[in-house]
């Protein structure tokens, strides 16, 4: 516990939901009442020509404390989440009220990518936070179509936004529910207390002990309890609903606790590994198939990899899979010969159903998650993004993965479309391995179908020269993706990590999904275990990092439709081989002897028998 009342763990985040005069601000406040020093982020124009708005921004102003600073966002979406990128660990922050913010982006086509930047942004603020935010979910549907889309898009906000916070509460006439960590908040000395008398009483439990511990009750205490159930706002889901898989699939293991405290991602995690009792069993199954000649060849290993992390010696076909799909872009050179606007195109199509990747997701039954992600700084100049923004990321990434591995899901495949991506993944993977980069890069091929040989040397150039910045150093995982990686491959390694933690199984197939490999594995060694590789697509970055890996590529497609396409390609046929493993009729298992019936009769007889006696083993009559 700091001295202000705040938890002292890294970068608690808040959000505190209300309806129209519900109380909501008020309550806010209230959580930072013990605070010296407050940020106040206003997202509304405090003069906008409406005087009953204007009275009462002049009631908020009067209401807070005078240390507190002001610091206008209003017009510019990019303000706050700057805003919040620029917060120090030290910083508290309020943030009233998301619907503000929400207005500027009612007439933009990138609503959505904002959004999901603001989500990042909440996910990697290193200081304590607040955000205020009107649920509209509850009133009847708006008249107009801009109430709709305002509707529409509040929601989808506060979802995006929920999914980064450790905890929500939800202010109903000025009484606050918590809607997760509820059971470890305490509002001590505030106006509000709880309305459910069970949360009530644990509040005031852990408001003693914290008073206790620092010798005041003023304040709010926020210590999350349990590992959040993030909201999937972008998730697109086939109209066929599958079943789950065995529970065992989605039950805790002794890495959540660490999301449940902060969850410190650093080096040499201790997280659970593949169960090799039920692979060896799975093998000893694929020998007694009655399959003729070779069986399931090389789609053995894709049996074997399943009954480890489903712990069944004949394990299910994968029936819920989902896509995460990075939308990163990438500054400087490394995206020579790729424009934003192309990746933002290709995620555009994901989100409905087109293109390679939407079309293939829709015909296999995965449901596809698009993540946007800040844009890195170019590499060759600066470091690709900052340290802070590095742990957050990964923390959002595990969170994916929790919330995937807590909606049923049973198989996770990583793609990616940013530009410049694949150039940054050869960075991270020429840094480790020290492999010469043009041997890692291939040639770049423009959107005509023409071979574009200057990229391509732009691309190799700013790749060496981020490695000429970094020359004679160390760099341990995180500072590898500060220095090179940025924050696409930073949510990746994320996304790995908590799969790992959840024994769900990884399907990568491109240079960013197994750099992100080499990164979670420098993180938790075990995490390289729960990977499997569609295909490499023999694009060399891929097949070297996989080869570190100890990673074999189940098909060898060599297809072109970017990454993640590969391994929707290579999924039925995989699913096919689990559904013929469990099915297929096996043969009787060898005995350890033969028949009692078949049994060779003792060398010595008995009294009763004839004397001259038969042996097999030298056929041979003995008198």
């Amino acid at each position: 516990m700091s001295h202000d009342g705040w938890p002292s763990h890294f970068g608690a985040r808040v959000l505190v939901l209300g309806g129209i005069r519900s109380g909501k601000s008020e309550y806010a406040e209230s959580l930072l009442s013990g605070a010296r020093s407050v940020r106040y982020l206003a997202t509304a124009l405090a003069d906008g020509g409406d005087p009953a708005f204007a009275d009462r921004v002049a009631a908020h102003r009067e209401r807070r404390p005078r240390s507190w600073i002001t610091v206008e966002t209003y017009g510019d979406p990019a303000a706050l989440v700057s805003a919040l990128g620029q917060a120090d660990a030290d910083d508290m922050l309020i943030v009233d009220d998301l619907g503000g913010w929400v207005v500027n982006l009612l007439d933009r086509s990138d609503a959505q990518v904002h959004v999901s930047r603001l989500a990042a942004a909440v996910a990697g603020c290193p200081a304590r936070l607040v955000l205020v935010s009107p649920e509209v979910g509850l009133s009847v549907v708006p008249p107009s179509e801009a109430g709709v889309r305002f509707a529409d898009l509040m929601g989808l906000t506060n979802q995006a936004v929920a999914a980064a916070c450790d905890a929500v509460a939800l202010v109903v006439a000025g009484q606050p529910v918590w809607l997760r960590g509820g059971d470890a908040v305490a509002t001590a000395g505030t106006a509000a207390e709880p309305a459910d008398a069970t949360a009530s009483g644990a509040a005031a439990a852990t408001a003693g002990a914290a008073g206790a511990a620092t010798g005041g009750s003023t304040g709010a205490v926020l210590l999350p309890a349990a590992p959040p159930a993030i909201p999937t706002p972008e998730v697109l889901t086939p109209t066929a609903a599958a079943p789950k898989l065995a529970a065992v699939l989605t039950e805790s293991t002794q890495a959540l606790p660490i999301v449940a405290t902060g969850l410190v991602i650093q080096q040499n995690m201790d997280l659970p590994i593949p169960d090799s009792d039920a692979r060896d069993a799975a093998r000893d199954h694929l020998n007694l198939l009655d399959i003729p000649g070779s069986g399931l060849g090389r789609l053995a290993e894709i049996v074997l990899f399943a009954a480890g992390a489903q712990g069944r010696a004949v394990p299910l076909p994968w029936q819920r899979p989902r896509m995460l799909l990075l939308h990163g872009d990438h500054e400087g050179d490394v995206a020579a010969g790729q424009t934003p606007h192309g990746s933002a195109l290709i995620a555009a199509q994901a989100r409905r159903g087109e293109g390679a990747i939407g079309l293939l997701a829709a015909e296999h039954g995965v449901s596809l998650q698009i993540i946007d992600t800040a844009t890195a700084e170019a590499i060759e100049h600066a470091p690709a993004t900052d340290l802070r923004t590095v742990d957050g990321l990964l923390r959002y990434g595990w969170q994916l993965a929790d919330e995937a591995a807590d909606s049923g899901v049973d198989l996770l495949l990583l793609g990616s479309c940013g530009a410049g991506g694949e150039a940054t993944a050869a960075a991270v993977v020429s840094a480790v391995t020290g492999a010469e980069v043009p041997g890692l890069l291939n040639r770049v091929v423009s959107a005509d179908g023409k071979v574009d040989d200057a990229a391509w040397m732009l691309r190799c150039a700013a790749v060496r020269d981020a490695l000429h910045r970094v020359r004679g150093r160390v760099l341990p995982a995180k500072e590898m993706l500060t220095e090179l990686g940025g924050p696409d491959l930073a949510v990746a390694a994320g996304i790995i990590l908590g799969a790992t933690a959840r024994r769900t199984p990884v399907l990568l197939d491109g240079p960013v999904g197994v750099a992100a490999g080499l990164i979670a594995r420098d993180l938790g060694s075990q995490s390289r275990l729960w990977c499997a590789l569609a295909d490499t697509g023999r694009h060399p970055t891929t097949v070297l990092a996989a080869d570190v890996l100890g990673l074999t590529p189940l098909t060898d497609l060599h297809t072109g439709l970017g990454e993640g396409a590969g391994a929707l390609l290579a999924l039925p046929l995989l699913r096919s081989a689990l559904t013929l493993a469990a099915s297929l009729p096996a043969l009787p298992p060898l005995l350890d002897e033969p028949p009692a019936h078949l049994q060779e009769p003792e060398d010595e007889p008995d009294g009763d028998t004839d004397p001259a006696v038969y042996r097999a083993d030298d056929a041979s009559v003995v008198d």
